[in-house]
C-alpha cells in the first residue's frame, strides 16, 4: 500500500469542503452566531495543530537535515 502525501490536501469530500456549500436560508439569526462560534474555534484548533505540526517539523530539519 503507498503511503500518502501528508502535504497534499484532502480530497474534496471531506467536511470542510461540504459546508461550503451548504444552504444557509433554514438559519436563523441566533444559529448563524453560534456556527460563526463553532467555525471560529475549528480555525483556532486546526490553526494550533498546524503550527504545532511545523514546529515539529522544523524540529526535525534541524536535527537531521532537510530532506
Amino acid at each position: 500500500m503507498p503511503m500518502e502525501e501528508p502535504d497534499r490536501p484532502r480530497p474534496s469530500g471531506d467536511a470542510a469542503s461540504r459546508l461550503v456549500g451548504e444552504d444557509l436560508g433554514p438559519y436563523s439569526h441566533a444559529e448563524l452566531g453560534e456556527r460563526i462560534a463553532l467555525l471560529e474555534a475549528e480555525i483556532a484548533r486546526v490553526t494550533a495543530h498546524r503550527d504545532k505540526a511545523a514546529a515539529h517539523r522544523a524540529a526535525a530539519d534541524a536535527l537531521f537535515g532537510k530532506r
